[in-house]
């Protein structure tokens, strides 16, 4: 194996997890110059039995270096230092120079932190269940069977699974040919809109609200009108005005779960009065469900496809990619019959079958209560870092920013003092090494601007969001 015969000493710290003790073992050996760009690492069966530790723990660390960009894994060749690493030669026991900075230290100063949009930590993965269900997938028999193209609504165990899953947790009554499983909820957006919409016909949206989601219906032909969204979420009323105005609107596109980007819950009056006007006046109703196992306070309430009546034009929207990793790309919709077949049609026409070994591996997560238990698991964490960042923002921002701590959802909704642009504190905090979305990018109407800040906080951990307030704070504006 070359160079991986390099002894790996194992950091003891108690307070940590040993998987991630063994991570910055590897790192230290790497910067020290024992470990090189493009070395071979052992087998996790080989370090496990060197080290005395479970080989789940060795796959644990390699998997959280790879996702850091130390190390990479080569398919039937093994696990190797990443070759884009400086080469650090062996570093000798004397005191480094002073006027020297390490490259490695340059090159994690260069990789900006990012407040996602509400991304989960991929990090958290149930890598081995889904790798365990996968490998099972790939040998069944029934999938070497499957000479041709599967179903374009999605594989059928997948669609039995959902259901139940969606029974259980969304109170959806529906079986497995009322799922259209999709790419992300990217495409279900994408397919809804070209399903019910003609070319030149109005969509209503959330403002301010998702730009990708417009995105998908101009895509598709659409026009995108703005409904202006209050401190409950969607403002009824001037929905109501603005559909006397527009005459066009055929549809009307909402979060109402945990409102994007302010997370507020639309209330039971509003939800029954949106259904009442959509059902009057013939609309189709888009909810998008984007992350509804992610309640921290209560109960999560329903979605309005759950009170929906059979004959009503509405389209249930919802992700996998919220529950495990934005790269798994598995999304599913379900509503009105008729809409269903048409973006069955449509779906067909551009991509004729999904994933069909990871929509069977996932089939089993859920079957099995892998998806379940990770939910649980998951949102317990993200609670502790939701907590941790309306802290850290209360300690270190003080009176520049106010906030709502939301009841559900991964992101936080903060709202920048009047006497701060939002965007060039933003601009700023680029430039400091932060990322970070604020409102006037979330806005429809731009004469309505919302000096805020959309912030992510459960991709990011406990250091990793201390670090990013603190760069907050220092690229605020005087």
């Amino acid at each position: 194996m070359g160079r991986s015969a390099v002894v790996i000493e194992l950091i003891e710290d108690s307070s940590k997890a040993l998987f991630i003790n063994l991570a910055g073992s590897i790192i230290r050996e790497i910067e020290r110059g024992r470990l090189k760009p493009g070395d071979r690492l052992p087998g996790t069966r080989a370090l496990a039995q060197s080290l005395g530790v479970h080989r789940n723990t060795i796959d644990a660390a390699y998997q959280e270096l790879i996702l850091q960009g130390w190390l990479v894994a080569e398919a039937s060749r093994g696990t190797f230092v990443a070759r884009d690493l400086p080469d650090l030669g062996v570093r000798t026991w004397g005191p480094p120079r002073k006027s020297q900075t390490s490259p490695l230290a340059s090159r994690a100063a260069l990789t900006p932190l990012r407040f996602s949009d509400g991304a989960p930590d991929a990090r958290l993965m149930p890598g081995v269940e889904l790798a365990r269900a996968f490998r099972r997938a790939v040998s069944a028999a029934g999938l070497k069977r499957l000479t041709g193209y599967g179903d374009p609504r999605g594989a059928p165990p997948l669609r039995s699974a959902l259901a139940r899953y969606l029974e259980a947790e969304r109170g959806l009554t529906i079986d497995a040919d009322d799922l259209l499983v999709t790419r992300g909820s990217q495409m279900a957006l994408f397919l809804v809109a070209g399903a019910a919409l003609q070319p030149g016909e109005a969509i209503a949206v959330e403002d301010p609200g998702y730009p990708l989601a417009w995105k998908a219906f101009r895509a598709a032909g659409a026009r995108v009108v703005s409904a202006p969204v209050d401190a409950q979420g969607l403002d009824i009323d001037r929905f109501e005005q603005l559909l006397d105005q527009e005459p066009g609107v055929r549809a009307v596109y909402v979060t109402p779960h945990h409102q994007y980007p302010t997370t507020v819950t639309l209330g039971a009056g509003r939800r029954l009065r949106l259904l009442e006007i959509a059902r009057r006046r013939g609309l189709i109703l888009v909810e998008d469900d984007y992350d509804h196992e992610y309640r921290f306070e209560g109960r999560p309430v329903l979605p309005l496809a759950a009170r929906a009546q059979a004959d009503d034009r509405v389209v249930h929207i919802g992700s996998v990619s919220k529950l495990l990793a934005p790269a798994l790309r598995i999304g599913y919709a379900t509503g009105h019959t008729d809409l269903l077949a048409r973006m069955t049609d449509l779906r067909e026409a551009i991509d004729r079958q999904g994933d069909i070994p990871l929509e069977h591996a996932l089939a089993k997560l859920i079957d099995e209560g892998d998806l379940g238990r990770h939910a649980r698991k998951a949102r317990k964490i993200y609670e502790h870092r939701r907590d941790l960042l309306a802290a850290e923002i209360t300690a270190q921002l003080g009176d520049a920013v106010a906030f709502d701590s939301p009841a559900g959802g991964l992101a936080l909704w903060l709202k920048v003092a009047p006497s701060i642009d939002a965007a060039a504190w933003a601009e700023a905090a680029e430039r400091a090494g932060l990322l970070l979305s604020h409102g006037g990018q979330l806005r429809l109407d731009q004469s309505r601007p919302a000096n805020a800040f959309r912030l992510g906080f459960a991709s990011l951990d406990d250091a990793e969001l201390r670090r990013a307030v603190k760069l907050l704070r220092a690229a605020r504006p005087a």
